[in-house]
């Protein structure tokens, strides 16, 4: 308990008895009977031969129970096993080669470390490190393409997290990091830990290819990345149709499904080879399990064609198209539940560009705007 408040009262002899009160706070001063605790008791690291000098090999963790003034900053110490000095030890507890470490000349060593707290007088805590040297790697990276396809509103993209490559290696202690060159760095970055690709803000319609790279710090190879932006038009969300598969997740549905579904629907719908069909948004259907595939078909001229032709287009090819997927509804209005006839139901459909969601997998990436679809009776 770092402290009391009291409050204490005196009382007078006299007729009526008078009083008064008044507080008293006593804080508790600490004293450094704490020493610092490493968390791990003891640690195992391990570093490749042939690493540069300052590579980092691992990073202490010490806490005190103590208070502040008697805790940290921390004073560490390789006390033993650094005779020949080939490691340094940081005042924030990183511990870093000094030389290059060969696997021929040792294989392991151990230090004892202490740490020393800013207490008065100081404490004390010892812990043991061992480091393994490993053989450098000789396996190269290896990265799965990645394709992505980003859906948005006319030069309203608010940015964010568009996929992830996916990369391992055969050694088993390598550390994967991934760059991009430096002049595609205004349009998107690369997380160099996990592989995350981030998009900017405002990016515009087109085809966008990628300089990325992995590396394990021996061996760097390319990857192949490339990014599809497509904008919206104002006019699609009026000629939309909606296609609901059933048992099937967004992720599934992108991964395995959307290339041949893509194919076939083209080939069910399209008139002219020169018409474009516009994959718009998928989505759950919350509270279901199934999926929602939002799209519209553009005629070579610029218009689009109206839902209730491509509809029929869609009935008359199902049978095609649940060779690929099966098909639970073809929507254009959906106003089951509703009490009115099918002609005086309205429907209007809204595009949140700012609440884009990304089902993202290891091949191919799909980022499109959150839709909308609101109904009412007419009649």
């Amino acid at each position: 308990i770092s402290g009391y408040s009291l409050v204490v009262q005196a009382r007078d002899s006299g007729t009526p008895p008078l009083s008064s009160s008044v507080t008293v706070n006593v804080d508790i001063s600490d004293v450094n009977d704490n020493g610092p605790v490493f968390t791990p008791a003891n640690y195992t690291a391990v570093i490749q031969e042939n690493k540069p000098v300052g590579t980092s090999i691992l990073q202490l963790v010490v806490t005190d129970k103590d208070s502040f003034h008697n805790g940290p900053p921390f004073t560490f110490t390789i006390l033993t096993g650094n005779e020949e000095e080939e490691f340094t030890l940081d005042p924030h507890g990183v511990l870093r080669s000094a030389v290059i470490f060969k696997h021929m000349v040792a294989t392991e060593y151990v230090l004892c470390v202490q740490a020393k707290d800013s207490g008065k007088p100081q404490q004390v805590s010892h812990t043991y490190v061992q480091v393994r040297v490993i053989e450098e790697s000789i396996h190269k990276p290896t990265a799965i393409p990645l394709e992505i396809f980003i859906v948005t509103m006319e030069d309203d993209f608010p940015g964010g997290v568009i996929g992830k490559i996916h990369a391992t290696d055969q050694d088993v202690y390598d550390v994967l990091t991934y760059t991009l060159k430096s002049e595609q760095k205004s349009l998107f970055k690369v997380n160099s830990h996990d592989g995350k690709i981030i998009a900017l803000g405002g990016l515009d319609n087109g085809k966008y290819v990628l300089n990325v790279s992995v590396s394990d710090g021996r061996f760097q190879v390319p990857i192949d990345v490339v990014v599809h932006v497509e904008q919206l038009l104002q006019e699609m969300l009026q000629n939309t149709v909606t296609i609901r598969f059933d048992n099937v997740s967004p992720e599934d549905f992108v991964g395995l499904h959307m290339h041949g579904f893509r194919r076939t629907l083209r080939n069910a719908v399209l008139s002219q080879k020169q018409d474009s069909l516009h994959i718009i948004s998928i989505q759950p259907v919350a509270g279901s399990n199934q999926l929602d595939m939002l799209f519209a078909v553009q005629m070579h001229n610029g218009g689009f064609y109206k839902p209730a032709y491509l509809i029929q287009k869609l009935t008359n090819a199902r049978r095609h198209l649940e060779n690929v997927i099966r098909i639970s509804a073809i929507l254009e209005k959906n106003c089951s539940g509703l009490d009115c006839q099918e002609q005086h139901c309205e429907q209007s459909l809204s595009i949140d560009s700012h609440s884009l969601m990304a089902y993202s997998t290891a091949r191919i990436s799909f980022v499109c705007p959150r839709f909308y679809r609101n109904v009412r009776c007419m009649c």
